[in-house]
């Protein structure tokens, strides 16, 4: 009679003394022979497994399998970090279900922190098509087994365990290796891409990281008006960025909205610095400007009827000229806009800001154009772009005007993206503060070639955020009318968020030293500014528009979901920063002569020094002198010195 495959009988003879041999597969991804110890390990005993026949529903009632992936889910434990791993799942799975096992594919790849849906239908399909693989549901067991999760159980994979699978399944749960916390800059090797040709992956992700995304609980719990600038997108990384990238993009257009920040009133503006390596889908932050374009094509027209109506007062003015004319010449007026350009002059950005009454946006989808500026002589305005961050007052000066200008609570808010070369060039280190200002999103890299013509929105997306923009135009007219709004957090709220940032900081300065404190630091004011975004993103659902204005418990703990992702995100960014190669300082011949004097000398031993460091004798004696004058070296007595520095 043959025998069934008993899961928990397998692993402890396996642990006896039956090494599991490395998986192999071919050069060209072939799948055909990957596993060959579980079949060597089974040759001894020919397995049965009960396969269902047509038309039978998967068994969940003491099925093994539904046991082992409800405790993964409990636990909720990635057993597919590796791509080897999460494909050979696959043909298991396939192997013993069929089309019937494409929910337990979902249902264990989930806790994968770059999971996607598309992309795990598109593994179980590849899985489905592939002949001859050669791997079981042993395999499964093996990985859950090896990732921690206890095994035991009954059902359609074993009659019973028994009082020794018990016993082994505890330990199996002690031994078994639980893999380390992803996303905390720390490199990691046989990722999914393992089944990438190996060209295709060093062009692709250089870095060879998997940093998370946002969890879902976040897009689950956002106003309506965000959840459909993210509904287009195919990827968990592009709507990450269209939702951090619209989020920041707003917060320049949100007039008389406040909170108070440590004793100080602070506005929802905030930094973004979106990075990837070249084609990596960044590209699709641009759609983030089409939101606020409406806004800043008000304040154009605003800007051309004063210019109108200011020719015109020139040109009564001019008339008179000649003649007795009282009236006094005309101001030239502002240049209202929304959008600054970073390629600009440091006057040239100052002037903008004053003329838009401290507010702005600067949104680039090179992030070297920033940096070029602050490069040159006559852009760098890094100091005010540092100071507008905190509403500091900047101050210049207009040469062709002789006037001293001031620019009083500036708030600026900026958009950036580009490669982490382009993040290196405009933040070459993390002590200037710049670094610890901005929100940081490094996206993962997928070399998996998109399919371009399934978009569902058939009007394109530049006419469905156009639309979206104009839907905002209301809210920002609301606010621009309304009186100011302060956005603030309950008394719960705030002991939680002290709690949460008090662990934080422990956390990231043990792993990144006290260079990071400016970034601990500041995460909690970015968190606050996001709260104070969400807030006020709700208020066309509540129509509540009263002058003080509580964040929910919704909005709340998504910023803090948000904000324990992001923060892995800036420390693998801070991580990769360049180290700052400080150059030893070149000693003089006067240096180097008292650093080489030796504990007891004399005038013969000091001369023979001075000579040997070509010191003439003259300068050697100065400089004796000296030494003694200045408490560097003691006289004992005619001829001879010490030297307290040895």
């Amino acid at each position: 009679m043959k025998k069934k495959f008993n899961p928990q009988e397998w692993l402890e003879n396996n642990d006896k003394g039956k090494e599991e041999k490395e998986i192999k597969k071919e050069d060209d991804g072939d799948s055909e022979g990957v596993l060959k110890q579980v079949q060597d390990d089974a040759s001894k005993e020919e397995v049965t497994k009960p396969r269902l026949t047509e038309g039978q529903e998967v068994r969940k009632d003491g099925n093994d399998v539904e046991i082992i992936i409800s405790r993964i889910e409990a636990a909720q434990r990635d057993i597919t970090a590796s791509y080897k791993d999460w494909r050979d799942i696959g043909f298991a799975l396939v192997d013993e279900y069929g089309e019937r096992g494409r929910d337990y594919y979902h249902r264990i790849s989930r806790f994968y922190p770059g999971y996607s849906d598309t992309d795990c239908n598109n593994q179980y399909n590849s899985c489905m098509n592939a002949k001859g693989h050669g791997i079981t549901m042993k395999t499964f067991f093996h990985l859950a087994k090896q990732a921690g999760i206890d095994v035991r159980g009954q059902g359609a994979w074993g009659e019973e365990h028994g009082a020794e699978g018990m016993e082994h399944g505890a330990e199996s749960k002690e031994s078994g290796e639980v893999r380390p916390e992803k996303g905390e800059g720390r490199k990691e090797t046989g990722d999914r891409d393992e089944g990438v040709p190996k060209q295709v992956r060093d062009d692709a992700s250089i870095e060879g990281v998997d940093l998370p995304t946002l969890p879902e609980s976040v897009y689950a719990a956002l106003p309506d008006f965000l959840k459909r600038v993210v509904a287009p997108c195919d990827s968990n990384e592009e709507r990450d960025i269209l939702l951090l990238g619209s989020l920041v993009t707003l917060s320049a257009c949100l007039p008389g909205v406040y909170g108070i920040y440590d004793g100080k009133r602070v506005y929802p503006n905030l930094y973004l610095f979106i990075t990837a390596q070249a084609s990596a889908g960044k590209g699709r932050l641009v759609h983030c400007k089409q939101l606020v374009r409406p806004v800043h094509a008000e304040l154009r027209q605003q800007a051309y009827l004063m210019k109108l109506q200011y020719e015109n007062e020139m040109r009564e003015f001019n008339s008179f000229k000649g003649k007795e004319n009282k009236k006094e010449k005309p101001v030239k007026p502002p240049e209202k806009m929304l959008f600054i350009p970073a390629n600009n002059s440091t006057t040239g950005v100052f002037q903008l800001l004053s003329d838009n009454e401290g507010k702005g946006l600067i949104f680039e989808t090179e992030g070297d154009t920033l940096a070029q500026a602050f490069k040159s002589d006559y852009g760098n305005y890094s100091d005010g772009f540092r100071k507008a961050y905190h509403h500091e007052t900047i101050s210049y000066y207009r040469r062709t005007d002789r006037e001293y200008v001031e620019i009083e609570n500036p708030r600026l808010s900026t958009v950036l993206s580009g490669t982490p070369r382009q993040v290196s060039a405009l933040i070459p280190n993390a002590e200037n503060g710049l670094f610890s200002r901005f929100i940081f999103y490094h996206m993962n890299i997928k070399p998996v070639w998109k399919n371009v013509f399934a978009s569902s929105h058939k009007e394109g997306l530049e006419e469905y955020f156009n639309r979206l923009g104009k839907e905002f135009l209301t809210l920002y007219t609301a606010l621009n009318t309304h009186p100011a709004i302060q956005v603030c957090l309950t008394a719960e709220q705030q002991d939680q968020f002290h709690d949460f940032f008090t662990q934080i900081q422990v956390k990231y300065l043990t792993l990144q030293g006290m260079d990071y404190m400016g970034t601990i630091r500041r995460l909690g004011l970015i968190a606050f500014r996001l709260a104070m975004v969400l807030s006020i993103l709700r208020l066309p659902e509540t129509g509540d528009f009263s002058d003080m204005h509580e964040c929910t418990d919704e909005d709340f703990q998504t910023v803090l979901a948000m904000i324990t992702v992001l923060v892995k995100h800036a420390s693998y960014v801070f991580s990769e920063l360049p180290e700052e190669i400080t150059t030893p300082k070149h000693k003089n011949k006067k240096e180097q002569f008292l650093d080489q004097l030796p504990e007891k000398f004399s005038r013969p031993g000091y001369l023979a020094l001075a000579k040997s460091l070509s010191i003439a004798e003259k300068t050697a004696e100065r400089y004796i002198t000296q030494f003694c004058d200045k408490g560097l070296i003691f006289r004992d007595q005619q001829g001879c010195y010490t030297n307290p520095g040895k």
